[in-house]
């Protein structure tokens, strides 16, 4: 008797590898994603979160990033590079202390709207090595706009480039307290910062804001 040969299966179709423009733009969709969500939440969000946020599946998240470290330490490289490039920027300003002013008033509304900023570069609260980062990238441009302006007469002379990131971070905690009650409270304070800064002011600069009645500031304060 003859044997009947069964027919070989055909091989499964194998998918198609992701193209590699297709990877990177998912890439910058989360790193986009995690940036607002950062932004409002503050670091303790989940790459699940995030991955929800871009529109993306969670495997695909996984894929790019292993883990939320990977992904933070990706947002805030990109947020350094803004920074540095601003204070940059301010070092050709044709004025040193209006350079430093607007250096100074960027990156003050960058802490003041951006939580997840202010808890990894002013607070160091998901680890020391990302503020450290940040420090060793930023010190050298911030101190140069600072000595420009100092030379120039206009920044007191006794302000360190130790100084810029503590009030930096006295400006987050005004905004973390006050972001319910009066989100733009903050820009009152950073004026006052300013004229104290100031080497040279012959009178005080008007607030833009108002200061907190008596039942806005115990909201604040509690």
């Amino acid at each position: 008797m003859s044997r009947t040969t069964a027919p070989t299966p055909s091989p499964e179709p194998t998918p198609a590898r992701p193209l590699r423009a297709d990877a990177e733009r998912n890439r910058r969709r989360l790193i986009a994603a995690a940036q607002e969500v950062f932004a409002e939440r503050g670091l303790e969000v989940t790459l699940d979160d995030i991955a929800r946020h871009a529109g993306v599946g969670v495997g695909t998240a996984y894929r790019r990033f292993a883990n939320r470290e990977q992904l933070i330490e990706a947002v805030f490289e990109d947020a350094v590079q803004r920074i540095n490039a601003r204070a940059e920027a301010a070092l050709t300003h044709e004025d040193p202390w209006d350079g430093f002013v607007q250096f100074f008033l960027t990156t003050a509304q960058d802490f003041a709207e951006n939580r997840g900023l202010r808890e990894v570069l002013l607070e160091g609260s998901r680890g020391k090595n990302h503020a450290a980062f940040a420090r060793v990238r930023l010190a050298p441009t911030v101190t140069a706009v600072m000595e420009r302006a100092q030379q120039a007469g206009r920044l007191r002379g006794d302000i360190e480039p130790t100084d810029f990131p503590l009030i930096q971070l006295m400006l987050g905690a005004v905004t973390e307290h006050s972001r319910t009650v009066a989100p733009e409270l903050w820009r009152r304070y950073q004026v006052l910062l300013l004229d104290g800064l100031r080497h040279d002011r012959d009178r005080p600069s008007p607030l833009h804001h108002r200061a907190l009645n008596k039942d806005e500031f115990d909201q604040t304060m509690t």
